[in-house]
């Protein structure tokens, strides 16, 4: 009788399928097998790519005369740890009495590759193979996979895609690692005090190590420019507002030198001089010249993909994107929430249609077992595929990061940070059934003699999908946060804004914010109109400077490197930029936590705030001199971009191919023709006057 075998990439992945098939059948030593059919799994990678050295020995020596290394045939080997269950997985795989064979890794490129390289390696012929393809493990969902799975050949792109990318960071990591040690390394050890410094690049992390050094280097050249801005304390029916003065047309200011930006003045002197001109005539008052008023509507934010939950899960427990992955991907291991891997921040039309069973499962969840009623008597949800939180085109591999509304008797098995993360992707969830948060908002200009003062004030009406937005643990409403500062906000926070570090501001000039408004007030507001007349209690001097760009954090770089490099917190803009990241969901974590291990950046894990150590910039300054490519964030991501276009079937393997050992030919290359020690020395100074000499060593001279 011939069997089904379905191989997993895990263990833990394997037993879910395995209840979901039915199979009760015995375990066995690395794979489980009933009547008709046997499940397997992988443990992660159980093959990786080969050594130079296995290629020829004299690959072992670094020496630039064996570089570039570009083989013809690529060689791979089994991991030397999982040998034992690469021998039972092959041995399974070749079984005569196995006819198909369920490929069940994770559902992505690298997931594809695992197998893939399973297969080759294992010499799988003559087999029927089909692809699982799934977005969360309930048993619902496996068997959907099983009952659809396509045959392996229709995934032959993507594999593609997957080979390359191995082969891409194995040709940049090996021949610029290596040219760049020998031609530099004892440059770099001989200033350190050390005995060896290899110098390790790659293509995504050299890039990431770029985007922190500079930014660390534009904070310190960075000179804060004080200045000086007027405002009016107007009074309206007992209440009080500011207003702040700006040199629009009609100023006796407008275009002057004196300005820093039209809000204020480059010199404390020009400021007192335009309070001296407007006092002249008492009582002070001004004139109502223009008022607006408008309602405003705040839509639900999208959902989450992995880059937007690491960002978040930053900025709420403090915790690094690798351990945000790590708990994500053990709450879909538990069937709690669909698969994390995702780029897409929106559902398919295939999950809209069965998105009651996600809500429905979540009447059993304490902290949304009433918002998840109240959706479903509403009938919210029936709606959900004619909004923006579905989208198919928007949707590569998977779609966006929800509650499946099952497992949750497991939720009690997690730590108290997995709880708050499962929470805070359900509130994201249950968002998209509530209507936006609804916002009167009045635009005042009125003016002294011919100077115009703005003001500006927000009051939220109905909160909206603000009601179940603030989490269980959360210190503060969401609705509340919203809602602006105080009356006497308009300036800011006092001229700094070092008070939010995520707030997504650089070199920010503090300029006017929206103020909060009580009922009082608003009612007074609304009864104004143009001509009025008011009493200006005082015009006083409000001295701010301007804030130097903000380091990265762990949340933020990772959406940096989403977004190749562009740092937008904003996150309706951030949907609309069509923009290939730097590496994947998959990687970006662990290329971070890479980058720390090997002591180039520095991770302050109370404040997730990222820096660069000496060592960091001295390998920046390295290849800043040599391979400057490499540190391109839009380069970078052209390289993905390009990986992805293989994966559509857009360019062939080999044309990607042929692009790739040119660049890593010319490259290296060029490394081996230049010397730039000499100019190098002047750099390693520069970088090292902001970093203590080590206890007991003097840097080399």
């Amino acid at each position: 009788m011939s069997k089904a075998l379905y191989i997993a990439e895990k263990p833990s992945v394997a037993q879910e399928f395995a209840k979901a098939l039915k199979i009760n059948g015995q375990r066995r030593d690395g794979y489980l097998e009933s009547q008709d059919s046997v499940v397997t799994w992988c443990v992660g990678h159980l093959v990786t790519m080969s050594y130079p050295e296995k290629y020829d020995i004299k690959y072992k020596r670094w020496r630039l005369d064996t570089l570039p290394f570009l083989p013809r045939e690529f060689k791979y080997e089994v991991i030397p740890g999982v040998q034992k269950q690469f021998e039972i997985v092959k041995g399974l795989l070749n079984r005569e009495d196995v006819d198909t064979i369920y490929v069940c890794t994770d559902s992505g490129r690298e997931g594809e590759y695992i197998y893939r390289l399973v297969a080759q390696m294992a010499g799988v012929h003559g087999k029927k193979e089909k692809r699982v393809w799934i977005d969360s493990q309930t048993e619902e969902e496996i068997m959907r996979g099983i009952r659809e799975a396509k045959d392996l050949s229709a995934y032959d792109n993507l594999s593609a895609s997957a080979y390359l990318r191995a082969k891409e960071d194995y040709l940049m990591g090996i021949n610029f690692s290596r040219v760049l040690t020998l031609r530099y390394g004892n440059s770099v050890s001989n200033y350190l005090n050390t005995k060896y410094q290899a110098i390790s690049v790659g293509r995504v992390m050299t890039c990431v190590l770029g985007m922190v050094v500079r930014r660390e280097r534009e904070i310190r050249a960075f000179v804060k420019t004080p200045f000086y801005r007027v405002l009016s304390s107007i009074a309206l029916e007992g209440e009080n507002f500011e207003g702040e003065w700006r040199a629009v047309e009609g100023s006796r200011y407008f275009h002057t030198p004196y300005l820093y930006k039209e809000n204020g003045f480059k010199e404390k002197i020009y400021a007192e001089k335009l309070i001296q001109e407007l006092s002249v005539s008492q009582p002070l008052q001004c004139t109502v010249e223009k008022i607006e008023r408008k309602k405003e509507n705040r839509n639900p934010p999208l959902l989450f993909n992995l880059a937007e939950l690491q960002n978040v899960c930053s900025k709420l427990f403090k915790i690094s994107p690798d351990e945000t992955l790590k708990i994500v991907q053990e709450l879909y291991e538990k069937k709690l929430v669909t698969y994390p891997r995702t780029d897409a921040r929106v559902l398919s039309t295939a999950a809209a249609k069965e998105i009651y069973k996600n809500i429905s499962g979540l009447r059993n969840y304490e902290h949304t077992a009433e918002i998840a009623q109240h959706i479903i008597e509403q009938g919210n949800y029936k709606n959900l595929a004619k909004t923006r939180y579905v989208n198919d085109k928007q949707i590569t591999d998977h779609y966006a990061i929800v509650p499946t509304g099952q497992g949750l008797n497991a939720l009690r098995g997690v730590s108290l940070t997995a709880q708050r993360v499962y929470e805070t992707i359900v509130r994201r969830f249950v968002c998209i059934f509530y209507p936006p948060a609804v916002y009167q908002k009045v635009s005042l200009v009125t003016k002294i003699q011919n100077e115009s003062f703005f003001s500006s004030f927000k009051v939220l009406l109905d909160e909206g999908y603000l009601k179940v937005a603030t989490n269980s643990f959360a210190k503060r409403k969401v609705a509340d946060a919203m809602s602006g500062g105080n009356r006497t906000g308009v300036a800011g926070n006092n001229g700094n804004e070092d008070s939010d570090p995520d707030n997504g501001k650089n070199g920010s000039d503090n300029s006017s914010e929206d103020m909060a408004c009580d009922t009082r007030l608003l009612t007074a507001l609304q009864n104004l109109k143009k001509g009025d007349i008011l009493s200006v209690d005082s015009l006083s001097i409000k001295e701010g400077e301007t804030s130097p760009p903000k380091r990265y954090n762990s949340g933020s770089m990772i959406l940096a490197m989403e977004n190749a490099g562009q740092l937008i917190e904003d996150e309706e803009l951030r949907a609309q930029i069509k923009s290939c990241g730097i590496g994947t969901s998959a990687t970006r974590a662990e290329i971070l936590k890479k980058l720390c291990n090997i002591k180039y950046l520095a991770l302050n894990k109370k404040t997730q705030v990222i820096t660069p150590t000496l060592l960091g910039e001295m390998i920046f300054d390295v290849v800043n001199c040599s391979i400057r490519q490499l540190l391109n964030p839009e380069l970078t991501a052209s390289w993905e971009k390009g990986l992805n276009y293989v994966a559509e079937g857009s360019i062939t393997e080999q044309e990607y191919m042929d692009k790739l050992e040119h660049f890593v030919r010319i490259q290296t290359q060029q490394v081996e023709k230049n010397n730039y020690q000499a100019y190098l020395r002047r750099f390693f100074d520069a970088a090292a006057v902001n970093y203590k000499e080590p206890a007991g060593k003097k840097r080399g001279k």
